[in-house]
């Protein structure tokens, strides 16, 4: 080596093709994978998000499967036969506790189905009205989060793609928004709302759901979407000036391509996190709307009208109000701990 230290001649040793031990040494083999593989994994890693997952899943597919097998309605009053007299021994049950008809047939020898959580002043059965409470307020989450995200989504990208004048007045409106009292106005709205939308779904296909499920949707399509509006407006921003976009301005193609193609799939991660936090946002605003009374209309529950009608015997009853309040704060914190779990799995700039 010496020798050849300050020689000009070429060492062909250099040259020769590298043994199997030396590739393996060189190269760190990896499986291909793809960015929703990549983040999934790192989500699984982490135990709490997982764990809110599976919590999450377990809740939705009860309050789905549970009311096709179990032998109670939610609107269906016990003690209530056409052409009797109401019984009132179904009224107020406690847990696991029987009317008198029952207790006559379970003397006779027949199997009667328990009431799990009792039944309500109505002589309703209390758990198949908690599942469906359930079953509402997660859809009532699920749809208005799509509808902010349409709305925030569509409005964000124009705003920041075409910036200048548009920007401006797009993001005035959003700050009028933000300057009125969120709680003050979400109550005019939804009083207001039930009073108009009453005669106008008349007829329709939304006379099912009510005036007043109608007016929360309304509600979250025109108070909800501006936070989600001005983070694809700073996710756009900063990504409009990168190269690929440059070459697609070159090429000729239209800003509702570029858009769609470009910027609004490298905004992925932060769409998918944004939303799964906006669920709990709306599961929390439509359980206090109905504590308040602007929430599903009777008999339907949800979460947060049962928590209302509980307040009027919780000195005698407490478990009414304690059942839904746990419930809603178990899904609550665990979309909120999942939200977490995501941002961290999938936001690019916390990679570690």
């Amino acid at each position: 080596m010496k020798e050849r230290m300050f020689s000009m001649h070429v060492d062909v040793s250099d040259f020769l093709p590298a043994t199997e031990e030396e590739k393996a040494y060189m190269v760190k083999m990896r499986p291909s994978t793809t960015f929703f593989k990549d983040g999934m994994k790192r989500l699984m890693k982490n135990k709490i998000a997982a764990i809110s997952m599976f919590v999450i899943i377990i809740i939705t597919l009860s309050s789905i499967i549970i009311p096709f097998f179990w032998p109670y309605k939610y609107d269906k009053m016990l003690g209530n036969t056409p052409g009797k007299p109401m019984d009132p021994s179904y009224n107020n049950l406690a847990p696991f506790e029987y009317g008198k008809a029952e207790l006559k047939r379970i003397e006779a020898g027949e199997k009667v189905f328990p009431h799990i959580f009792g039944t309500d002043a109505q002589g309703r059965d209390y758990f198949i009205r908690i599942v469906y409470g359930t079953r509402i307020s997660l859809a009532v989450g699920f749809f208005a989060s799509i509808i902010v995200l349409i709305i925030g989504l569509t409005v964000g990208s124009v705003a920041g793609y075409l910036g200048g004048k548009v920007d401006i007045i797009i993001m005035r409106i959003v700050d009028i928004i933000y300057s009125l009292p969120d709680t003050l106005m979400v109550i005019l709205f939804g009083s207001v709302m039930k009073v108009t939308l009453g005669p106008l779904l008349e007829g329709t296909i939304l006379e099912k759901l009510g005036s007043n499920m109608v007016s929360l949707f309304v509600i979250f399509a025109l108070l909800y979407w501006c936070s989600m509006a001005r983070l694809i407006r700073g996710q756009i921003l900063s990504l409009r000036e990168q190269e690929y976009v440059l070459a697609a301005q070159a090429t000729g193609a239209k800003a509702g391509w570029i858009i769609r193609k470009h910027l609004l799939p490298n905004c992925i991660s932060v769409v998918i996190i944004s939303t799964c936090l906006q669920i709990p946002s709306a599961i929390f605003t439509e359980s206090y709307l109905s504590f308040l009374g602007l929430g599903v209309n009777a008999p339907m529950p949800s979460l947060g009208s049962l928590a209302s009608d509980a307040l009027n015997g919780f000195t005698s009853y407490p478990y009414r109000l304690i059942i839904p309040a746990i419930v809603i704060s178990l899904i609550v914190l665990s979309l909120n701990l999942f939200g977490d779990g995501l941002r961290d799995a999938f936001d690019p700039k916390l990679k570690k």
